[in-house]
């Protein structure tokens, strides 16, 4: 994908799954599925509870990746990986909002946000600058297929 493309992508409504590097018990990342939030050329925005393991190891490794997907053919992913740059603690209730309203719609995310409130004492909204991106768009191999099978 190129870059405007990439970040099309993942500004689109995905749920992402968060990876950050978890030394407990030999090694290994640690994978959660998370609601985020991007504009293109910004920072990408999560929020988890500030004593979640989640939080700690985000904290501690002072990064964390993030992989969006399409889950019907024709597959496209994007994956982005960098630095936080921005702890807020408490969460934003405008990033908060906007996460609700984008992955629930307007009506839904007012019941969502009314139910959750007291959840913005103890959650935090971490930034992170995407640095490293990987892509990738089977659009075309899904065409030569469809062509060559017509």
């Amino acid at each position: 994908m190129s870059r405007d493309e990439r970040e099309k992508f993942l500004a689109g409504v995905h749920v992402g799954v968060l990876g950050v590097d978890d030394p407990r018990a030999g090694g290994g990342p640690l994978l959660i599925p998370v609601w985020y939030d991007y504009t293109p050329g910004g920072t990408l925005a999560v929020q988890t509870g500030r004593d979640t393991v989640k939080a700690r190891l985000m904290n501690a490794a002072g990064r964390f990746s993030l992989c969006v997907q399409d889950e019907t053919a024709p597959y496209r992913y994007v994956s982005v990986e960098g630095p936080v740059v921005e702890v807020t603690d408490p969460a934003d209730p405008d990033v908060r909002e906007s996460m609700a309203v984008r992955y629930l719609g307007a009506d839904e995310a007012v019941r969502y946000l009314d139910a959750t409130r007291d959840q913005l004492r103890d959650d935090i909204t971490l930034r992170m600058a995407p640095r490293r991106w990987r892509s990738g768009d089977f659009t075309s191999f899904a065409q030569a297929i469809a062509e060559a099978t017509a």
